[in-house]
């Protein structure tokens, strides 16, 4: 059997995050604006969507970053992007021709604590105008705890916000000058001891490994201060240096970063920590207590994932509000206009942005929900699903080389027709999932790498 070394020089390429089959390298202007008119006038008014809404400003730049995100400090900015989003609204709603219901809200960005707290109410209390939101599950907003103020706690729980996400990161100093992201402890404490108070009954924070001048002990102590607050999950990601996308990302040190099996160490430690704390691993970087939500969908075969990472959503539709927000339904994916200024110069016209997107084929719904399942639920049955989708099983026959590479090395185990990630296979899981994408090979150069 190979040793860890050899399999983090064999196994560490270039891989999707596969937060979607196909990725969003995939996307293409063949699908637009008039696309996306189409799909919402096909979805059915009285059946729940989710709803994501995206907010691209921040206070500051964090140098790691890879969303679409400016530093602003304009209020006015804010408030006239807020007024456009309504009209986005509009525009849907006008589209889908019924009172369409939301049963899922997720602000992201960006910093939605951004908007100042009136603005905030404005937004949501806006969308819940134009949409039916009566029997909305779930309201999450992802939130940076150096920004966040008690009167925005205040609004947000009034509004009913029911799930925060706070960044943190890394909490080690060095670390956290390294990426231009400067933070206390006590800064999240207060975050999350307001949120609690204000009802918000669902923590998640946002954590980091492979970071400039970050090792193992970096992490763990960390993770030792967080779990002190005890929130219900936490994400664990691999950093992604990719500054040939996200430019801002070259004020990084490169010398800096650690290797991979320094990365490899820092995640499998992590982990670790984790379990013995109660917590239940969730595919590839979510881990969660008991008795959350996402570890119950996990436990019960219910998990999705989509482009916030894994979720319990299990809607059909997901639409996207903002620049360079997703959309998807059974068969499309839509994004909107990437740039601020398109984004708001088609909404201000009264149309909607979007400008690229992929519609998927039978056999890519088939290798989509095979992907997705293996990387939510780390086994497959790829025959079950061929029928299901009414596939042929050997359409998957370019799979089947790598498949037999990673079982040699012990990474997965296949029963049949069924694939199964073993624990040792678990950090490669990516590597599993490429296995099953025809594509993944063109698109290399786009995604960064699986440790």
């Amino acid at each position: 059997m190979p040793s860890e070394a050899e399999l983090i020089a064999r196994w560490d390429a270039h891989a999707p995050r596969y937060t979607s089959y196909p990725t969003a390298a995939a996307f293409g202007p063949a699908v637009e604006a008039a696309d996306w008119n189409a799909a919402l006038a096909g979805l059915k008014p009285g059946k729940g969507v989710s709803l994501y809404v995206h907010l691209p400003f921040c206070k500051r730049l964090c140098w790691y970053c890879g969303c679409n995100t400016r530093a602003v400090n304009r209020r006015e900015t804010i408030d006239s992007y807020v007024e456009l989003l309504l009209q986005e609204a509009d525009l849907v709603a006008a589209a889908v021709g019924g009172p369409l219901r939301i049963d899922r809200l997720h602000l992201g960005g960006g910093t939605p604590n951004m908007l100042p707290p009136e603005t905030l109410t404005r937004l949501v209390q806006g969308l819940g105008a134009r949409f039916d939101t009566s029997r909305l599950m779930e309201f999450a907003a992802e939130l940076d705890p150096e920004v966040l103020t008690p009167e925005w706690i205040a609004s947000a729980g009034a509004l009913g916000l029911t799930r925060a996400s706070l960044g943190v990161q890394d909490l080690s100093p060095q670390v956290q000058a390294a990426v231009n992201r400067p933070e206390t402890f006590d800064t999240i404490a207060t975050a999350a001891e307001g949120l609690r108070a204000a009802g918000v009954f669902s923590l998640n924070l946002d954590l980091m490994y492979g970071l400039p001048s970050q090792g193992t002990a970096e992490v763990e102590a960390t993770l030792r201060q967080v779990l002190t607050l005890r929130p219900e999950r936490l994400a664990l990601f691999g950093y992604a240096h990719v500054p040939w996308m996200k430019p801002h990302q070259r004020l990084i040190d490169v010398d800096a970063l650690p290797g991979a099996e320094a990365r490899f160490t820092m995640s499998r430690a992590a982990e670790a920590l984790l379990g013995a704390a109660g917590y239940q691993t969730i595919g590839l970087d979510h881990f969660a207590l008991p008795h959350d939500d996402l570890a119950a969908a996990a436990r019960a075969g219910r998990l999705h994932r989509n482009f916030q990472g894994y979720t319990a959503d299990e809607a059909e539709a997901l639409i996207g509000l903002g620049a360079s927000s997703i959309s998807r339904t059974r068969d499309l994916y839509v994004q909107n206009a990437p740039a601020e200024r398109d984004w708001r110069a088609a909404v201000a016209g009264g149309r909607l942005s979007a400008v690229r997107g992929v519609r998927l084929s039978r056999q890519e719904r088939f290798v989509a929900e095979v992907i997705a399942r293996l990387m939510c639920d780390l086994t497959v049955d790829t025959a079950a699903l061929a029928q299901r989708h009414g596939a042929d099983i050997r359409s998957l026959a370019y799979a089947w080389p790598k498949l037999d590479r990673l079982e040699a090395d012990g990474l997965i185990r296949q029963a049949g027709a069924t694939v199964i990630v073993t624990p040792r296979g678990r950090p490669f899981l990516r590597a599993a999932a490429a296995a099953f994408d025809p594509a993944v090979t063109s698109a290399e150069g786009r995604h960064a790498r699986i440790l």
